[in-house]
């Protein structure tokens, strides 16, 4: 993924002699941030939290942490990690028996499923021809991730609508946004047009998606974080292009934590259900 660049990072620098039953976690703390709050925005959409909406909350992170170690056993795919293994099926585990109850409940969930298990498989097979930092393939892996903001809706509420579809392109457009902007700190990515011409378009959709009601006003306002962000990052390009990771991160979480804040306001009802 795109702002925790930590793919870089061998699993085994943290110890000497790892062991098959130690767990594994994805390092991609960029990542954690757009699940988590693609999901809440999903969850404020359905205006209510369920047993099924925690139980959708766990299947979206297990099978989250079951593709890390996939994606390090293809890429160490000349002998066979028994904690990869291991891990991978027991993560796969809790997902699928999720996933399964969950479809049970609401079989409206299945196509949310064939687009994740589709994606998944695209981007192992980028990760076995060395393609996974292509920006096609970011942009498929951010709107995979994304869904689990029709599957929390969906879980939740047994039903689905088009606003919830227009609520998961909103959350895909501004998160891949970080795409475009961790690039600048490449010099071999460093242009500024492909950036410029992805928030041109995102921009365009996100009116769109305004204009045909997909969107209420105030959530469709919440993607001018995405614009702001990259308008500080054109002002202070040099800093952005040397500065930490870190702060990159820090400014990536920031600028999430508005826009859930933004499209939360705009969904939650004034009193919640009790």
């Amino acid at each position: 993924m795109t702002f925790s660049q930590t793919n870089s990072i061998p699993e085994n620098s943290t110890a000497r002699t790892p062991v098959w039953y130690r767990p594994t976690f994805s390092p991609e703390h960029g990542v954690y941030v757009m699940l988590f709050v693609s999901f809440l925005t999903g969850a404020a959409a359905a205006q209510q939290w369920t047993v099924a909406t925690t139980l959708a909350l766990i299947c979206a992170f297990a099978g989250f942490q079951a593709e890390h170690p996939l994606v390090l056993q293809i890429k160490q795919r000349r002998s066979w990690k028994p904690r990869f293994l291991v891990w991978g099926g027991i993560y796969t585990g809790i997902s699928l028996s999720l996933a399964v109850y969950l479809y049970l409940q609401t079989p409206l969930l299945l196509w949310l499923y064939l687009g994740a298990i589709a994606a998944l498989s695209i981007d192992a097979v980028s990760v076995f021809y060395r393609q996974q930092k292509s920006v096609a393939n970011e942009l498929l892996t951010f709107a995979a991730v994304c869904l689990t903001t029709p599957f929390a809706y969906i879980a939740t509420t047994g039903t689905w609508s088009v606003s919830v579809l227009g609520l998961w392109l909103l959350n895909a457009l501004f998160f891949s946004s970080a795409i475009f902007t961790v690039k600048l700190r490449k010099p071999k990515t460093a242009s500024l047009v492909p950036g410029a011409i992805y928030h041109a378009i995102a921009l365009c959709t996100i009116g769109i998606l305004w204009y045909c009601g997909w969107l209420n006003p105030i959530a469709a306002i919440a993607f001018g974080i995405a614009l702001l962000k990259f308008g500080l990052i054109l002002i202070r390009q040099e800093w952005y292009r040397t500065t930490p990771i870190q702060n990159v991160a820090i400014l990536e979480t920031v600028s999430a934590l508005l826009f859930l804040a933004i499209v939360a306001m705009s969904l939650l009802p004034a009193h919640l259900p009790i």
